[in-house]
């Protein structure tokens, strides 16, 4: 099965009410000629997981100034004035994470994991309906793994085997979302030949990866 299909192909396997991850953290490491042919297809009740909405002209921020997300499972929101409007009107159920839980969430639901145990949150609202647990006399809270339908990821150099090298800070949430979605999609500003990247330099083993769309400027 050839990986690289069109933008097009990509965006139809995100259907309306599906939970979907998004890469990135501030718009860094989005997928954004993916995430822009969302927002034209309009799919809606989304589910979002992702680090933070970014802003409401950049990115991922784009989904939720567009009204297309449902629930988001992020970890910051501040950035992006119209996800607090969503929130604060009720329009929008918005669950916020500390950034360190969320990301082994994640790291749990690729791994195949019950959960994870962390004392962040103990004594806050972060705390309020979740399983505790003592172990050797101290509290942690009991955090679910997260998987999704389809995670969007962006890589900087991808060989047609879909194996992924990040170029700096852009691996952030990308790496762990690879392991933690049914369908992966990684929009390559680069597309090199099978045997062009080290294999000492793959940071996301193409086994991972489903499809790749041609994110470069041409």
């Amino acid at each position: 099965m050839a990986k690289i299909i069109s933008i097009e192909e990509a965006v139809s396997h995100v259907k309306d009410g599906m939970t979907i991850m998004v890469g990135g953290f501030l718009g860094c490491g989005n997928p954004h000629k993916i995430i822009d042919a969302l927002v034209e297809k309009g799919a809606k009740d989304l589910t979002l997981i992702c680090n933070d909405t970014s802003f409401v002209d950049y990115g991922v921020g784009k989904l939720i100034v567009n009204k297309q997300v449902k629930k988001l499972i992020a970890s910051h929101v501040g950035t992006n004035r119209e996800t607090g409007n969503q929130m604060n009107s009720g329009e929008m159920e918005v669950t916020l994470v500390p950034q360190g839980t969320l990301a082994e969430q994640i790291r749990a639901g690729g791994a195949g994991l019950g959960g994870i145990l962390t004392p962040t949150g103990i004594g806050t609202v972060v705390e309020e309906g979740k399983q505790k647990i003592e172990i050797d006399g101290k509290e942690y809270l009991l955090e679910l793994p997260l998987r999704a339908d389809v995670a969007l990821l962006a890589g900087h150099t991808v060989d047609k085997m879909g194996n992924i090298v990040y170029r700096g800070a852009t691996r952030n949430f990308n790496m762990l979302m690879a392991t933690a979605a049914d369908v992966v999609i990684v929009e390559a500003k680069n597309i090199v030949e099978v045997g062009e990247i080290d294999q000492n330099h793959v940071h996301t083993p193409g086994l991972f990866v489903d499809y790749i769309v041609d994110g470069g400027d041409k």
